[in-house]
């Protein structure tokens, strides 16, 4: 995986934040071999150009009692940019919907799914999705099981 204009400072600083986004400024430094000032403004730098854009807690869906996901083919009547932009925005404010993708594909959309229940889900479909600007139609997908369910990995090597 390349990271183009980082430095391996910049990588190992990726790379341990991925895996512990709540170390110190003073441990990030140690771990990387750099004092604590550069390190912080390596830090600092990172997130004025919008590599790191946040901090947040990773939650349990499945302690949440969010277990049930389905992924969601979705087909539009109308690929126009207007029409596109009217379905994003709509996506947007559905809680249930945790990712969506434009699809280069015999469908348009792909959406991921997640509620507590298979009857929460046929809810979330007839209400929310199926409501949505521009939908011809769906298929979905219910997933049995996540074998691989985590964000971007830090930087390889480092």
């Amino acid at each position: 995986m390349g990271f183009p204009d980082l430095d391996r400072f910049d990588q190992a600083i990726l790379s341990i934040l991925s895996e512990d986004g709540r170390i110190s400024v003073a441990d990030l430094a140690r771990q990387i071999g750099l004092s604590k000032s550069p390190t912080q403004a390596r830090l600092k730098r990172l997130e004025a150009e919008g590599i790191i854009t946040g901090y947040r807690a990773l939650l349990d869906p499945i302690r949440l009692g969010l277990d049930h996901v389905a992924f969601v083919e979705v087909r539009l009547t109308d690929t126009r940019e207007k029409a596109l932009a009217e379905f994003n925005a709509a996506v947007r404010r559905i809680a249930e919907i945790e990712q969506a993708h434009m699809i280069a594909s015999n469908f348009d959309y792909l959406l991921k799914v997640r509620t507590g229940s298979m009857s929460e889900y046929r809810a979330v479909l007839a209400e929310k999705i199926s409501s949505l600007p521009h939908v011809a139609n769906t298929s979905t997908f219910v997933a049995m099981e996540a074998v691989k369910e985590v964000g971007l990995p830090g930087p390889v090597g480092t």
